[in-house]
């Protein structure tokens, strides 16, 4: 049986029955559901929220799904510190896809005419108290590239405008924006497809970073084990994925633009917006039954899901430059950060690892620490520590002028101005070389227990006091 977002439900549930919670009351679209994922985070509490009651919708909504590493190591079946490895090692053995007929294909399931189309009837959300609207923020939006006839696949921020139109904002050198202007020169409508509700290595796969255009159907592949299931659009030539829950279909009009936003971005802040192209949706395809996936914008869940595809991208990237390196963070409460760790051979890796990561998500990150391979990068604790104590900054530290923007996402790639207009500027990037000098300078070593005797260390012999104790120990 193909994987999708059905079986790894049942997977995430098996695992931990706790980890997804059905919320059996009717909530508004409009910051109900958002609502849920806020409140709980509020108590540090992460679980997958399953709304079946969603006002004007007869469909479900699935949110907070991927908030845990813990929940993208269960798909790759690995350990939590592996996820940067396994990840880039995956995608260096893509899976290519596979057609299936229209008979095997669930999403075919339900088919809703042009005629029939209401937007109004999906469970989008309004995220946050500024947006300007409904939002798909878990949407994978699928083109075809005129030239090269591949097809590629990508997360967009699409806007709701009314029952048939929604926007797409493409920031800087997206593939997909470089598609759509072929076609906008050529004047002609570019077909697409947005696919909502698959299996986690579909979703992440369509934003890892993958050389060229396309590629993302063959990366998914990879990183679900299996190949792809493709099934051929109802009003184009696309491919779409046979297993997703809904598949939106229509076209990037050529000559029509919408004023978009606000949006409340991964970094936490407004910014971006303005005039968009706008896409008309033609057909509505789903399951029966169709779960609508969402992803909360600007919350833990949407910078877990950014953030480990770029972490994997990143170390199949670093790893071919330096190949001692061990393994690559990119924290999800900032993903503007990169930590790599390495065993530093000569002092030249640093740099190289450090540039390497920077070119291979050069609009986000911002700061590039380097560590050594004694040092857990998934630990917040040891890379400050790391810093206080191997880093001196008139030798280790490294300015990279004007190197992000002009613009985009993070509020420091722009100037603010008194009358509230913003103009776009570059920003700089640093690196942090928190290492030790490379072989054969010695440097003194660190204070820690022997393995050996921590692993024998008995934690099942650990209990509380009884009262005999407490009289003993605990009694002025």
């Amino acid at each position: 049986m193909a994987q999708d977002l059905r079986t790894y439900l049942r997977q995430l549930e098996a695992s931990d029955a706790s980890s997804i919670r059905l919320v059996d009351k009717e909530v508004d679209p409009r910051f109900g559901i958002t609502a849920y994922a806020a409140a709980l985070a509020e108590k540090g509490e992460y679980p997958a929220l399953l709304f079946n009651r969603v006002k004007g919708s007869e469909l479900s909504c699935i949110s907070n799904l991927l908030t845990t590493y813990e929940r993208i190591a269960l798909y790759l079946g690995c350990e939590v510190a592996d996820i940067p490895r396994v990840y880039g090692e995956k995608l260096k053995n893509p899976i290519e896809p596979v057609v299936v007929d229209r008979s095997a294909a669930k999403v075919k399931e339900t088919v809703v005419a042009e005629a029939d189309i209401d937007l109004a009837k999906l469970p989008i959300p309004v995220h946050n108290k500024l947006d300007g609207g409904p939002y798909l923020s878990a949407g994978v939006m699928i083109i075809r590239d005129p030239d090269s006839g591949r097809i590629n696949a990508g997360i967009y921020r699409h806007q709701v405008f009314n029952e048939r139109d929604i926007g797409v904002w493409f920031l800087g050198a997206h593939h997909g924006g470089l598609i759509y202007k072929k076609y906008k020169k050529q004047g002609k409508p570019a077909p697409v497809a947005i696919a909502i509700g698959h299996h986690p290595g579909f979703v992440m796969g369509a934003v890892s970073r993958v050389q060229g255009i396309g590629g993302e159907y063959e990366a998914a592949g990879a990183l679900m084990g299996e190949a792809l299931e493709l099934v051929q659009a109802e009003t184009s030539d696309l491919l779409v994925p046979a297993h997703a829950e809904i598949v939106l279909e229509g076209e990037i009009l050529p000559d029509e633009d919408h004023a978009e936003g606000p949006f409340g971005e991964w970094p936490g802040h407004y910014l971006g917006g303005g005039s968009v192209p706008v896409i008309r949706i033609r057909r509505i395809t789903h399951r029966r039954n169709a779960i609508f996936q969402d992803i909360v914008a600007s919350s833990r869940e949407h910078l877990v899901v950014g953030g480990v595809p770029r972490s994997g991208s990143i170390y199949q990237t670093v790893k071919q430059v330096v190949p001692s390196l061990k393994t690559v963070h990119v924290p999800f409460y900032s993903r503007m950060n990169c930590y790599l760790s390495l065993h530093k051979e000569r002092d030249a890796d640093v740099k190289k690892a450090a540039f390497a990561a920077l070119n291979t998500e050069p609009e986000n990150l911002r700061h590039i620490v380097v560590v050594d391979d004694d040092i857990d990068v998934f630990n917040g604790e040891e890379v400050a520590w790391a810093i206080g104590t191997r880093f001196d900054a008139e030798r280790d530290l490294l300015v990279i002028p004007k190197w992000n923007g002009p613009g985009g996402l993070l509020p420091t790639n722009w100037d603010y101005h008194p009358d509230g207009k913003n103009t776009p500027r570059m920003s700089s990037a640093v690196i942090v070389d928190a290492t030790k000098p490379a072989p054969p300078v010695v440097f003194p070593e660190r204070a820690v227990v022997p393995k050996g005797d921590v692993e024998q260390a008995d934690l099942g012999a650990l209990r509380k006091l009884n009262i005999e104790e407490k009289n003993k120990w605990l009694t002025p």
